[in-house]
């Protein structure tokens, strides 16, 4: 369940952000489409009205004068409505003949500066990236018509700085409403799910009685010519429900957690070497050794009995995995924040795209061959569970023909 929680919500996050930041992208391409569309457009006006164009014949352009004059006497056909400074320069071949400032506040525009730069390139209309460059222009025969874009570099700079915090407080906002979302979309999933397994953690408890009947009546049982293969029967099939009812409670009370005020420290060195040793007879009779290289002394907070059971599990998946005549190496060690414990077998690899799925329960990659060994795809779940309830992560996956399990607590 944590799993399918993490999922619904990361897909959740994942899309909400991306309509977010698209939102708010859009809105500042716009933006600046707007203002780029603004200064190209009051570039090409302005310069048609310098005289850019042929056969024109029109007035020198006036100096904006902020003196009280009437309206009506003002020159209107040469008014736009900008928010920027706006320059004519008049050149005599390369030098400025006459600069003409269109705004009503003079600015601290270097425009001898920018002219001498826009000289040394050739004649066109210039747009600069507006949120940096600081002035655009339209030069043409003995002219130049130029916008101080400082103005607006600012506004689209601020734009952007409040568009990211925006964003922040969306995404604070976004990850509350997730975390809502996903427990309303899983509540129906955690319920089954509980119900499952309150139901087999009941049916479990409620078999154990008669299961107990059985083997002890089948111990009872004179065995003779006629009736040895039944009561042999008897016995072990009633041997294998055993173990899978123990499995499923095992199971059943890992998945409902274990409280960490139980936990104890434990030198975990001491607890692998000990199982270790404790399989060297089952890897014997399978032709397989077991190599063992495990720092010592390193402790670890954590059930033992439980630890003992993980590593059980592991070094005996590793066992009836392996080829004949081949190696297991169990590798203990710890760095500055985690302790690793690695299992390797040579064997048949993991299917690609198992890697997770083999710690399902019930799953079984070979259903024939783990039936006849009487393995139930209960395992690797208990294992899991395990190093869940431990804070740590376990991963499985085949490189190179061998197949390594590696478990990571967290110091």
């Amino acid at each position: 369940m944590k799993e399918l929680n993490r999922k619904v919500f990361v897909t959740l996050f994942t899309i909400l952000s991306l309509f977010a930041i698209l939102s708010l992208f859009i809105y500042n391409y716009q933006s600046y489409k707007k203002e780029y569309s603004g200064v190209l457009r009051n570039l090409n006006l302005m310069g048609d009205k310098n005289g850019f164009r042929e056969n024109e014949n029109r007035p020198e352009p006036k100096e904006f004068d902020s003196t009280n004059v009437n309206p009506r006497d003002r020159n209107v056909d040469y008014m736009m409505i900008m928010d920027y400074d706006v320059y004519t320069i008049r050149l005599d071949g390369k030098e400025i003949k006459r600069v003409i400032n269109h705004s009503q506040d003079a600015d601290d525009l270097d425009v001898d500066s920018i002219v001498s730069k826009i000289l040394e390139k050739d004649s066109g209309l210039y747009v600069g990236n507006l949120y940096f460059n600081g002035y655009s222009y339209n030069y043409n025969n003995d002219t130049i018509v130029l916008i101080n874009t400082k103005k607006i570099n600012d506004k689209l700079l601020f734009l952007l700085i409040e568009s990211f915090i925006i964003l922040v407080v969306l995404e604070v906002f976004i990850y509350f409403v997730c975390r809502s979302l996903t427990k309303r979309i899983t509540k129906p999933a955690l319920e089954a799910f509980n119900k499952q397994k309150d139901f087999i953690a009941d049916a479990s408890h409620e078999l154990k009685t008669p299961l107990a009947i059985i083997m002890a009546s089948s111990d009872e049982l004179k065995e003779d010519k006629r009736n040895t293969k039944y009561v042999q029967n008897i016995k072990y099939e009633s041997e294998r429900m055993n173990n899978l009812i123990k499995s499923l409670l095992d199971l059943s009370k890992l998945e409902k957690g274990v409280s960490i005020y139980n936990y104890k420290d434990e030198n975990l060195s001491k607890i692998v070497e000990m199982i270790s040793l404790t399989f060297e007879g089952l890897a014997f009779e399978n032709n397989v050794i077991i190599d063992t290289n495990i720092e010592n002394d390193i402790t670890f907070k954590c059930s033992k009995e439980e630890m003992e059971k993980l590593i059980s599990i592991v070094i005996d998946n590793a066992i009836k995995h392996s080829y004949k005549d081949s190696k297991i190496i169990v590798n203990v060690c710890k760095d500055k924040n985690n302790i690793n414990i690695d299992v390797s077998n040579e064997g048949e690899p993991i299917i690609a795209g198992d890697e997770e799925k083999i710690f399902e329960r019930f799953y079984r990659a070979d259903k024939s061959r783990n039936r006849d060994a009487n393995r139930y795809g209960l395992g690797l779940a208990i294992a899991k569970n395990i190093v869940i309830n431990h804070n740590g992560s376990i991963k499985a996956f085949s490189k190179d023909g061998r197949t390594y399990f590696k478990i990571v607590f967290k110091k």
